[in-house]
């Protein structure tokens, strides 16, 4: 009889994850569809997300700049599809530093590297901290951001 087929996309536990690891997301273009959707969802009626004559008049930047939220939360799609599917379990925070603006039809794409992988105090748990560097199409660093996540362990894993 065949075993059944290994599922593709599954995170990691932290367990497999080791401090000094990097991982590199496939980019994301974020398009202006996504800035107004994101902006009306989260009622971030801001003139400078919501009114091109003051935005074009006023603004210190040039374009359809995006929210840090957006960028963050796009970012975050991208790094837990790639590995925590499955295996996160909770964030429970985050440290965040915005270098430069996003805009309307840039590509984003994200590298982690792995921090601190260390065991909860319950069960087969784990805490992990990366560093999570976005880039955007040119490479220039456009947010660094630092979260916790709870993680679950391997549940083929010995506990020591």
């Amino acid at each position: 009889m065949a075993s059944e087929p290994r599922l593709l996309g599954r995170g990691f536990y932290w367990q497999e994850l080791t401090p000094g690891e990097r991982f590199r997301t496939y980019g994301r273009t974020i398009t202006s569809t996504d800035r107004s959707l994101f902006v009306g969802l989260a009622g971030m009626v801001e003139v400078l997300f919501t009114n091109a004559d003051y935005a074009r008049d006023h603004a210190a930047m040039r374009g359809e700049v995006c929210p840090g939220a957006l960028v963050l939360s796009i970012a975050e799609g991208l790094a837990l599809n790639a590995t925590a599917q499955e295996t996160g379990l909770a964030f429970l925070g985050l440290e965040m530093d915005i270098k430069r603006p996003v805009f309307a039809g840039d590509t984003i794409e994200v590298e982690i590297e792995v921090a601190e992988v260390r065991p909860e105090s319950k069960g087969s748990r784990g805490l992990v901290r990366t560093i999570n560097t976005v880039r955007n199409q040119h490479g220039e660093i456009v947010m660094i951001y630092r979260p916790l996540r709870l993680m679950a362990g391997d549940p083929g894993a010995v506990e020591a």
